[in-house]
């Protein structure tokens, strides 16, 4: 019995009729932080959609504790957060207007839960303001609020310090630690040197990763 909470198992991928890799085993368990580095087009960041249940393996399978996400897709939402590499809001709507729609793909957050969480990534006073008039790194920071909310226990997170200035990158970084501190998982892609990581840290490199 494993204690694995994400598994990849044999997993393939291929892409534009390229295969980025194959044969793929990876585990993540409470309070990993795992980084997937490769050069571009290795499949960083398909890998972390197959995780996500957002694309279909051209070979293998994803487990969530144990089921494979073909499963459980409609228990997705309650097992892990998505973070794409783009904001993810519409910019039609207000901060907090994006973060209550972003919050019920989880367990729902009250108004005061939304103004604390915009508040802790740095948008107090931006709440009741239209995103599309945000710059673009305060729309970045809307989304990311979602991981000061009652969020599930694994993150996968593209390239989430894109557009984000240097406190806000210390601030995200000591956050990621912190939630792998206290038992949660964060899996992510970044072209950023990450300083602040938990003793749980490791790499794994797509570019290394050979095909048979």
């Amino acid at each position: 019995m494993t204690d694995a909470y994400l598994e990849t198992v044999d997993l393939a991928c291929e892409r534009d009729w390229r295969l980025l890799f194959e044969h793929l085993q990876v585990s993540v368990k409470p309070k990993d932080m795992l980084q997937i580095s490769g050069p571009n087009g290795s499949g960083k960041t398909s890998l972390l959609r197959l995780m996500s249940g957002l694309m279909r393996p051209t070979a293998g399978d994803v487990l969530i504790k144990g089921i494979s996400i073909e499963q459980q897709r409609n228990e997705l939402a309650h097992n892990l957060l998505w973070l794409g590499h783009a904001a993810g809001i519409k910019g039609l709507l207000t901060a907090e207007e994006n973060l209550t729609w972003l919050a019920a793909l989880h367990n729902g957050a009250s108004r005061e839960q939304i103004w604390q969480a915009l508040a802790a990534v740095g948008l107090a006073g931006f709440e009741d303001v239209p995103c599309h008039t945000l710059s673009a790194g305060q729309q970045r920071r809307v989304g990311l609020a979602r991981l000061y909310l009652d969020a599930p226990a694994l993150w996968i997170l593209d390239e989430p310090f894109t557009a984000l200035d240097k406190d806000a990158v210390t601030q995200l970084e000591k956050h990621l630690a912190e939630h792998c501190n206290n038992g949660g998982m964060v899996v992510l892609t970044t072209h950023h040197p990450i300083q602040n990581v938990p003793s749980t840290f490791r790499e794994l490199d797509l570019g290394q990763v050979a095909l048979s």
